[in-house]
């Protein structure tokens, strides 16, 4: 029996434990970068670009610039061909997805004088915070800035560090996605001048992407002066499988998640216990030949567990409590369970829908809520891109139908300028 995976029977309570293990994970972040954040933050608001400046030069041994169209095609030239036909047929396949979820505006007439509607806009200015350093991640830039496109946004402006070597792949799916503006600028400096504007940096609505734990604190304070996507947590992965699953690929799955980081998850729950051990042994197998090794080991101890449970249904009971980032059902009915599963940034159906077809390929959008946020949290989209703005035209007749309930209401509301904007017009001839 491996022991590189804990397997165990569920109880009713080392399940429970573990759900409040992997939440933990999430924990506040600590308060001396909070501290930090908020002074860099401050900073920037008092002196912009000046401060944003003096910061990137201290972080990133290099002033902030603009890359430029030219240094987008350069870039785009430079990467291989394999790669940027890849990103060109995942930017194509996110595009047409998000194409179907797009809310249009629309009205509709109550009575003869009254119409009622809902604008739906584009934002005007979207901020993507791209990291940089060792981790190159053009998926990322794909996944925030094609629903932006796509939901109308009208400039998309990606910061990444001024890294000595920016990554031509990251650079190449901006220029795919049609990022409007790209400006070598990180850490917390850059998030603070996509909040407030500082010289060549522009204001935005709104900033999405992730970053690090200064990146992430640096947007939860700029919440309220912009918008926010989301404080994205560690990576995880849960699978649902039956005996009928092939256990090298449920395995496989498992580890392309734990490899993410330290404190990635990988939960394996299942009805089988025969399964639960052919998944553990193969995860060692294969996680040995893997190069992210030692990050995959951490993970799984710390993080991964195999529960085997009475039936499938008290699986997805544990599921729903779990409220997974990414939720696979290995099952030989998968659909079956479909209507049970409540809770999940992502659902992957049977054997040929691995977590990493819709990391890369399928089109829904990878950046998903993490550590049990699913219970309320939906997906990033074109709706996080959009703004709706109500429509209201009655004449004078329709009006009064309503006005003896307005001038109740608003007078049981002690607001008697409200009674009074509906009782003149009641007095017109």
């Amino acid at each position: 029996m491996s022991e590189f995976l804990k397997v165990i029977r569920a109880d009713g309570v080392t399940e429970e434990r573990q759900i409040a293990e992997m939440k933990a994970r999430a924990a506040e972040t600590a308060a001396d970068i909070d501290r930090a954040v908020a002074a860099i933050m401050e900073d920037v608001r008092s002196n912009g670009f000046e401060a944003v400046e003096r910061y990137s030069e201290q972080f990133d041994k290099a002033k902030p610039y603009i890359i430029t169209a030219e240094m987008l095609q350069q870039a785009y030239d430079s990467c291989p061909t394999d790669l940027r036909d890849a990103l060109e047929l995942s930017a194509k396949n996110i595009a047409d997805y998000h194409e179907k979820m797009m809310v249009q505006t629309w009205e509709y007439r109550r009575a003869e004088g009254a119409v009622l509607g809902q604008m739906v806009r584009g934002l005007s200015k979207v901020g993507i915070y791209v990291p940089g350093g060792t981790a190159a991640y053009p998926s990322s830039v794909l996944m925030n800035a094609v629903p932006a496109k796509v939901a109308g946004v009208e400039q998309i402006i990606m910061v990444t560090p001024p890294t000595e070597n920016l990554s031509n792949a990251v650079l190449t799916a901006a220029k795919i996605a049609g990022v409007d503006l790209v400006i070598a600028c990180g850490g917390v400096q850059a998030i603070a001048a996509l909040t407030y504007g500082a010289g060549f940096i522009p204001q935005v609505d709104k900033i999405v992407g992730p970053g690090n734990a200064f990146v992430a604190a640096a947007k939860k304070q700029a919440f309220g002066k912009v918008d926010i996507d989301m404080i994205a947590g560690p990576s995880e992965v849960l699978v649902i499988a039956d005996k009928t699953a092939n256990p090298a690929y449920v395995a496989a799955d498992l580890l392309s998640q734990a490899e993410h980081d330290r404190m990635a998850s990988a939960v394996l729950l299942t009805d089988s216990m025969e399964m639960a051990q052919a998944v553990a042994a193969e995860m060692e197998a294969q996680a040995k030949r893997l190069p992210r090794w030692e990050i995959i080991q951490e993970s799984v101890k710390n993080y991964g567990i195999g529960l085997v449970f009475d039936s499938l249904e008290d699986a997805c009971v544990m599921a729903n409590k779990v409220a997974p980032e990414h939720l696979e059902v290995v099952t030989e009915q998968p659909r079956e369970l479909l209507p049970l599963l409540k809770n999940a940034g992502a659902i992957f159906l049977g054997a040929y829908s691995p977590e990493p077809l819709g990391d890369y390929m399928a089109g829904p959008c990878h950046v998903l809520p993490t550590s049990g946020t699913a219970r309320f949290f939906s997906p990033l989209s074109t709706d996080t891109f959009l703004k709706k703005t109500s429509v209201i035209e009655y004449s004078r007749e329709e009006l009064m139908k309503v006005a003896d309930g307005i001038i109740t209401m608003a007078t049981s509301e002690k607001l008697e300028a409200h009674a009074n904007s509906v009782r003149l017009r009641g007095g017109e001839a």
